[in-house]
């Protein structure tokens, strides 16, 4: 029968992640629909990513012949990660306006199309609004600039 590798191989990375959420949660307590606990949340999306992913795979072996996977996009994965990974490590010292920009600057550069121009554009812009909608509407408190950046 023939296969889409894709498909198949974004099924198991779907299946892995949601595995890992919900095994890694049901240590903790899970409550009710009405009295939800700690672990409620992640457990049912854990779930989901599961039949997410059975679904993703499943399609991809009932469809017809599709073209290989190709190459990986190392560039993408690396620059992906590492703007994930420079908001988590710089936000508390940083501040919330520098590591956002900085991570959704590495973010835009995974991207070949994406100009210079065109990723502090996006940069900018996403911060205004992450600014705005988590510090300014919901008063979150989180500080603009942080301690490294204070004189």
């Amino acid at each position: 029968m023939p296969r889409s590798q894709k498909d198949l191989i974004a099924g198991a990375v779907f299946v892995a992640f949601g595995l890992a959420f919900a095994i890694t949660a049901w240590s903790y307590d899970i409550g009710t629909a009405l009295r939800m606990g700690p672990g409620y949340f992640p457990i049912l999306l854990g779930s989901l990513l599961v039949l997410l992913g059975v679904g993703i795979a499943i399609e991809g072996r009932l469809r017809g012949a599709a073209p290989p996977a190709g190459p990986i996009p190392w560039r993408a994965i690396i620059l992906l990660t590492a703007a994930v990974l420079f908001f988590g490590f710089t936000v508390r010292r940083l501040g919330l306006a520098p590591a956002l920009f900085g991570a959704v600057l590495l973010a835009a550069f995974s991207s070949k199309r994406t100009t210079i121009v065109m990723a502090f554009v996006m940069a900018a812009g996403l911060s205004a609004v992450c600014i705005l909608i988590f510090v300014e509407l919901l008063g979150l408190p989180l500080p603009l600039i942080g301690p490294w950046l204070r004189f």
